[in-house]
């Protein structure tokens, strides 16, 4: 589902949902609620939000920040296998930047790139299905149509990514979309009714639009297309965060006698469907699109060295990276508390940006590397902060009840 990261962290009732999903779920998989039962309702809730995250690797929007949980105490066990996650997370995601960006430089068709990102996806889901190493979970009308918008969001998030990704540098694109939580603020105020932010959170976006704006004035590979790219792919994953969170809010439709209620789907479940709806959503359009270009696109691509069945093994390794990079972050998720988890995904973006300069070359001015540092400084800061509740309103609701 970076890939990837959300600004915010959900909450229902006071409890931190993402929280919840860690404590409910343990690991990738698992957790099943029981048939018409409103707990098992509220789990499938949790859950798709959390699998939404991993598709950005970036915290939700959050109607009430308050401080997070504390992470249990870590055994050596639990403390390597947090290691190993973040590791993998880590390692995946800076590998499938590089390898997308080789891509795209001798095989640009973005809608063909995007397309086969989500059919890895959909194929790595149906092996593990057919393998029955994850148990098959065949989703209800119902479920589909709450699933859908969020791959609709989805498929908008990514091809607006490969478009900024094929304009300029990787570093300066992931510069940019360090600025999602500028979006996630902007939009949760204006379509989440009654979202609370604290004034620290609002101080935290000035070093991120500051950083940005410092950033993109100082690189060379700076382009408006690409620009306008990477803040579209902005306001589609904060705005799939949005609807992750209007969904996991939804109110609960318990099964009759005539009717069972609807069993919850797990994490790979729904991640799974989410890339088959994607996939399925973007093919016609490649085909439209794309389709016709293809042998011309090859043919380009053999110039540079690289023969037909090597283009289709890139276009299935991003694929795979793309899928793995988004499971590792949900890995990740279930065994740290959400503040960590978005510390964790803002020095991803920075292992990112510092290993695409390595790899490719790219010059940075002065002012860039002060630009990026501030921005990435400022999400550091606001993913600390945007727990935070405001005093006002809390004194306000104590004295209200």
């Amino acid at each position: 589902m970076a890939p990837g990261a959300f600004s915010g962290t959900p909450r229902r009732g006071g409890v931190d949902t993402s929280a919840a999903v860690a404590r409910r779920f343990g690991a990738i998989g698992g957790g099943r609620g029981r048939r018409g039962s409103h707990d098992g309702w509220r789990k499938v809730k949790n859950s798709r939000g959390a699998v939404a995250m991993a598709a950005t690797g970036a915290p939700p929007p959050s109607s009430s920040p308050t401080p997070a949980p504390a992470d249990p105490p870590a055994s050596l066990g639990r403390t390597l296998a947090i290691g190993a996650s973040i590791a993998l997370w880590w390692a995946s995601n800076v590998r499938f930047n590089i390898a997308n960006k080789r891509l795209l430089k001798v095989f640009p068709l973005f809608m063909t790139l995007t397309a086969a990102q989500f059919g890895m996806g959909a194929v790595v889901a149906v092996i593990a299905w057919t393998l029955r190493l994850r148990q098959w979970q065949t989703p209800t009308k119902a479920q589909l149509r709450a699933l859908y918008p969020l791959a609709l969001v989805h498929v908008a998030g990514n091809v607006f990514t490969n478009l900024s990704l094929r304009a300029m540098a990787v570093s300066l694109t992931h510069t940019l979309k360090a600025s999602e939580p500028f979006f996630s603020v902007a939009i949760s105020k204006l379509f989440i009714p009654g979202t609370v932010y604290s004034g620290a959170v609002y101080a935290s976006l000035v070093p991120i639009v500051v950083g940005v704006t410092m950033a993109s004035v100082s690189d060379i590979s700076f382009s408006w297309f690409g620009f306008f790219t990477a803040m579209g792919a902005n306001v589609a994953f904060q705005s799939r965060n949005v609807l992750s969170k209007r969904f996991m809010n939804a109110p609960s439709t318990k099964g009759s006698s005539a009717v069972p209620a609807a069993e919850p789907m797990d994490n790979f479940n729904t991640f799974g469907w989410i890339s088959i709806l994607s996939f399925l959503t973007l093919a016609p359009f490649t085909l439209l699109f794309d389709a016709a270009k293809w042998s011309v696109a090859i043919a380009a691509a053999g110039t540079a060295g690289w023969t037909a069945p090597a283009v289709a093994l890139a276009l299935a390794n991003v694929g795979f990276l793309h899928w793995l990079y988004n499971q590792a972050s949900y890995l990740v998720l279930v065994r740290v508390n959400p503040v960590t988890h978005a510390v964790g995904n803002t020095m991803k973006r920075a292992a990112v940006i510092i290993s695409s300069v390595l790899v490719f070359g790219n010059p940075l001015t002065t002012t860039n590397k002060i630009g990026t540092a501030i921005a990435l400084i400022g999400v550091g800061f606001y993913s600390q902060v945007k727990r935070w509740k405001p005093k006002a309103k809390t004194a306000s609701a104590d004295a209200s009840s």
